[in-house]
């Protein structure tokens, strides 16, 4: 074997350094809604453009992107992809719901995330509800060797009847039916702490969505978001070093790239964010 020279050396393991310096180091996913309006009809080659910038694991929906699942599968395969987890309808429709199931296991798919009607959020009740329909969905989802999760958006944390109505909800869930995917930009965009939540919540956050939030956006649960506070991730404010230094204490086992809004096309915002991630070492 022909021994390095001391440059050779030096650039082969910092090259190395930054390849396994990814967070927790688990693989780096992508939540494939920030492509959403590239993606029809371009799915094979835009994926393939996403692999070679270093994701390895897609949340996905369900058909996605006008494919069904069976056509999905040589595609994320042959590109290495896996899908671990992916944003379902409401549980609601029973039979939406098993079809459903039935490609997230073809799949793959260990997480059925999901989220509720805007009707539901003004009342304790409603919250009750969610909570046992969620806790009904795991029930159903554990029989297929999958888990039901929960995906937050801002409006979780508007006080209802003297408490914020996230904590209702985490508090009436089965953490061994209903894991809860925390969208750490929603969760701060509402002025709360991702890490305040990891902590008197440990072991709840199976699954995070990342994205950064600009400077100078006030805190808000409600109304109309005024211009585009969504960054690519390490381009805001948010403290990612200290979340993911949090992240195994909140039980996080996969995390995501999301991005609602782009201020540049999206496939270069999503390549912006993961080559954040690859230097964040926690």
């Amino acid at each position: 074997m022909t021994s390095l020279t001391r440059r050779q050396w030096i650039a082969a393991t910092g090259f190395a350094a930054i390849a396994s310096a990814r967070p927790l180091g688990l693989p780096i996913g992508l939540q494939a809604y920030t492509l959403r309006n590239e993606l029809p009809g371009h799915v094979p080659e835009l994926l393939e453009k996403v692999a070679a910038m270093g994701y390895s694991e897609l949340e996905i929906g369900d058909p996605f992107y006008n494919l069904e699942a069976r056509d999905l599968l040589p595609i994320v395969r042959r590109l290495k992809l896996t899908t671990p987890s992916g944003h379902f309808g409401s549980p609601e429709d029973k039979e939406a719901w098993a079809r459903q199931m039935d490609h997230a296991n073809l799949l793959g798919v260990r997480y059925m995330i999901t989220s509720f009607p805007r009707e539901w959020r003004a009342t304790l009740d409603g919250w009750k509800r969610a909570g046992d329909l969620l806790n009904h969905t795991g029930e159903l989802c554990r029989r297929h060797g999958m888990m039901a999760a929960y995906h937050n958006h801002n409006f979780e944390y508007a006080v209802v009847e003297g408490k914020v109505a996230y904590d209702h909800l985490l508090e009436s869930t089965d953490p061994s039916l209903v894991a809860m995917e925390m969208d750490c930009f929603w969760t701060t965009f509402a002025g709360k702490d991702p890490v305040d939540y990891f902590n008197r919540f440990p072991g709840r956050f199976h699954l995070l969505h990342v994205k950064d939030l600009k400077k100078g956006y006030k805190p808000m649960v409600s109304g109309k978001i005024e211009g585009n506070p969504f960054a690519e991730v390490g381009q805001g404010i948010i403290n990612w070093k200290r979340i993911f230094g949090a992240a195994r204490k909140a039980g996080v086992k996969h995390y995501f790239v999301e991005q609602d809004r782009c201020d540049r096309p999206p496939i270069e915002s999503i390549k912006i964010s993961v080559d954040y991630l690859k230097t964040l070492a926690v």
